[in-house]
């Protein structure tokens, strides 16, 4: 993967900014201020005109941050991008990470050296994208359209949102989106999603318990963010109000997750010392949750000064606001869990070590160079996929994978631009196999994922020492796209493409026993010893013998016509006798079946 920024576009920030200053300020080509770059088909709704402005007509004394940045500095617009802004506000609790994507924030605020000229990266694909903005935002009534924050001359949000959205081809192309897929833009995590309905953490106490202090000591380490949503049900109005004051079919993003000490009286009601809390922001800025542990609720009178203090309790619409975590598993449907990904070498903590494939579904006629075959379902075609080899090396091991398609927004323009419905799934195979699979009826499955039309699949599994295959798939049969293919594993897997190898290819014909292998020795349901001996001549002789006590003894021999078109299911066949005596009958049958290729490794 790519740590050197690509300038988008070949817009080189540092090279644009000399060519501009206060007299001559920045006009971005690639991104006019035209309604061309706010929308494709529907226009803001509720705004007549737009206006484009930069920050110094907006307001007096505009600044990249004002007091720093904050997670409570954004607000969102009148986009249907909340998915965005929740990952703004938790970009905004890591340095580390907002430093990446603002890079050289000190030297990007408004001083001498203003020339309406910004820039700000992304990780794409793998890659870093530099992205270089003018600060013409568009407006209504002289107030910004979309993000804003909540400080009138603080501007860092809304141009970081203006950047994104060149990226993406307009405005609109962000109305719409999964939180998961902003926060793997802003870092390169690798994002997880939990059904908290489905996996029942509301009512499984022991599951919704290590699903806390996981939260909690990776939230310490700072090596994740979270987000949340409530699902929309049919019957409901788009993001309308529960009775507790959340909000259907919107995200949330997670500022803080506690243990809260309780008092006497609370530990006798709660049969614990403690209790999980968590703290959510709506990106809204307003509404919040109005059931147990929020701002005003009584609860918080039970909870001493000092630990109220700790925990930043305030009593004000910002969005903010405090639940138990048993309240959260029962009323949030869906969770995101993006992690970032401890690679490095040396570190104190948990270290993943990292293999990375790009790769692509395409199609061709020739089913051997086919390399979009479909999921399982798609028998013939299935194993056509592209294929990555990987092994665990230890007795056990925990392995996670991430499928991630290339993203589609771009197109929306055109009447495209959605999701292709991927997944994968992980076989095992022999610890020699060096090249691709063709065989169906040798596939061993280990896991497989859901089928989704998410930019992102996520899997987490547990196993055993040995050489293992995933084969990352669309839904249907000979749609092509893009993808990259992310594997951790506690040390270093081996993950590759594979490929055929060198082999020649030409038509042949093969006679396999049930149960057997061509070519070599396997045993049968008895003591004896049995050795096959495959004759590959005109008339298709086979013939059975046994190792008695060192000495080989003839069991009998069939003659297959070999045709092409033989039938290839199940045969059972009389066993002759060889030379003079090639009319009569030996005991027993063989049963068999023949298999008639191109292609020698199908067999």
């Amino acid at each position: 993967i790519s740590t050197m920024p690509v300038a988008y576009r070949n817009q080189h920030y540092a090279e644009l900014k000399k060519q501009h200053n206060k007299e001559n300020l920045f006009e971005d080509p690639e991104f006019p201020a035209t309604n061309s770059s706010i929308y494709y088909k529907d226009p803001p709704e509720g705004v007549e005109v737009v206006e484009w402005k930069r920050p110094g007509e907006i307001c007096e004394n505009p600044h990249l941050f004002v007091e720093g940045i904050s997670s409570h500095d954004l607000n969102q617009g009148s986009e249907g991008n909340c998915w965005m802004v929740a990952a703004c506000s938790c970009l905004a609790l890591k340095s580390d990470l907002w430093k990446k994507v603002i890079p050289d924030w000190k030297e990007q605020e408004w001083d001498s050296n203003y020339a309406g000229i910004f820039h700000f990266r992304f990780w794409i694909f793998g890659e870093w994208i530099d992205v270089v903005i003018d600060d013409r935002l568009p407006t209504s009534n002289g107030q910004l359209i979309y993000c804003q924050s909540k400080q009138n001359n603080e501007f860092w949000s809304a141009l970081l949102e203006k950047a994104y959205a060149k990226l993406f081809g307009c405005y609109e192309s962000l109305d719409g989106g999964n939180t998961r897929d902003a926060v793997v833009d802003f870092s390169g995590a690798v994002a997880e999603a939990i059904d908290l309905q489905e996996e029942k953490y509301y009512t499984d106490k022991k599951t919704q318990d290590k699903l806390f202090d996981n939260l909690l000591k990776s939230l310490t380490m700072s090596k994740l963010n979270i987000f949340f949503e409530i699902s929309q049900p049919q019957g409901f109005e788009l993001e309308s109000r529960t009775d507790n004051g959340l909000v259907r079919g919107h995200a949330y993003s997670v500022t803080d997750v506690k243990r809260v000490q309780l008092s006497h009286g609370l530990r006798t009601y709660f049969k614990n010392d403690t209790i999980p809390l968590i703290r959510l922001r709506n990106p809204w800025g307003k509404i919040e949750w109005t059931g147990a542990w929020s701002d005003s609720s009584e609860e918080w009178s039970k909870i001493g000064d000092t630990e109220r203090g700790n925990l930043g309790i305030t009593v004000a619409d910002d969005g903010e606001f405090w639940m138990s975590f048993t309240d959260w598993c029962k009323n949030f449907t869906d969770a995101d869990i993006c992690h970032l990904m401890n690679t490095s070498l040396i570190s104190t903590e948990k270290n993943w070590n990292e293999a990375v494939n790009f790769g692509k579904w395409t199609r061709h006629s020739n089913p051997l160079l086919n390399r979009c075959g479909g999921c399982i379902n798609n028998k013939e075609t299935f194993l056509q996929n592209p294929q990555y080899l990987f092994d665990v090396t230890k007795e056990s091991d925990e392995v996670l994978i991430s499928l991630q398609q290339k993203d589609r927004r771009i197109y929306r323009k055109e009447g495209q631009g959605d999701n292709l419905d991927i997944g994968f799934r992980v076989v095992k195979v022999e610890v020699n196999r060096k090249y691709r699979l063709h065989n169906m009826e040798t596939l061993k499955s280990m896991h497989k994922s859901t089928f989704l039309p998410a930019r992102m699949m996520f899997m987490r599994c547990e196993l055993p020492k040995g050489r293992y295959v995933v084969i990352p798939t669309t839904f249907d049969a000979f749609i092509e796209g893009e993808f990259m293919l992310r594997l951790y594993t506690d040390v270093d897997s081996g993950c590759r493409y594979e490929t055929d190898g060198k082999t020649n290819y030409f038509k042949m014909l093969m006679w396999t026993l049930n149960d057997g292998f061509l070519g070599k020795s396997f045993y049968s349901n008895t003591t004896n010893h049995l050795l096959c001996y495959l004759l590959l001549n005109l008339s298709g002789l086979f013939q059975l013998w046994s190792d008695d006590l060192g000495s080989d003894k003839f069991l009998g021999q069939v003659t297959l016509s070999g045709r092409p078109d033989d039938v290839s299911h199940p045969q059972q066949l009389q066993l002759k006798n060889k030379g003079s005596k090639e009319a009569d009958n030996m005991p027993g049958k063989i049963a068999l079946r023949i298999l008639t290729s191109d292609e020698l490794t199908a067999l």
